[in-house]
């Protein structure tokens, strides 16, 4: 007699098809999810906490790789340093095709989940943005003149506005902006316009 192995799905099985799901521009859907992996809308629940946390968790496994390959990337230290990075990452969000498509499909949602305070992906783009600022502060290679906590949020919140341009004002996010952004950076790490 040949005993059948069945493999029940896990949290990470869950996490890895919601990932695929996103970078092909479908929607998910909690409980067609639960459907697929053949578990309970409730167990999923339990994995994943919820859409939006879900989502978030999806967006910072792309974000995080970014940040670090734009660390890695960027020579020097300092304000050119750190402006580098910022410039990689967003230069580089500015045209991700499936973070554009996720915009253009539900603007609202989209801007609730990249930007809102209670994102786990912007409160967690703030974290990581500080821990660099700190680590430049620590090394002695900047000194810049706000508190770094503020400066960490106000170089987000102007990325955002930037990227996101499109669901704020209307306006088509521009690669000319983010320059302007990263001038603006410059100046509030205490450098020169």
């Amino acid at each position: 007699m040949t005993e059948k192995t069945t493999t029940r799905a896990t949290p990470a099985d869950a996490f890895r098809r919601a990932r695929r799901m996103w970078l092909k521009g479908e929607r998910i859907h909690l409980a067609s999810l639960s459907a697929e992996l053949n578990i309970g809308r409730a167990t999923l629940f339990r994995w994943v906490g919820n859409k939006d946390l879900l989502l978030g968790e999806v967006l910072w496994s792309l974000y995080e790789p970014l940040r670090l390959e734009a660390l890695n990337a960027t020579p020097g230290n300092g304000v050119d340093f750190v402006v580098g990075v910022y410039r990689h990452i967003n230069s580089t969000l500015l045209h991700s095709e499936p973070l554009r498509r996720f915009i253009r499909e539900d603007p609202e949602y989209a801007l609730k989940i990249l930007t809102s305070s209670q994102s786990t992906l912007h409160s967690r783009t703030v974290e990581a943005n500080t821990r660099t600022l700190r680590d430049q502060i620590a090394g002695g290679h900047i000194n810049p003149p706000l508190n770094v906590n503020s400066l960490s949020y106000f170089m987000v919140r102007l990325a955002e506005s930037c990227l996101y341009s499109d669901i704020i004002n209307g306006r088509e996010p521009r690669e000319e902006e983010l320059e302007d952004a990263c001038t603006a950076v410059r100046v509030m790490l205490g450098g020169t316009a």
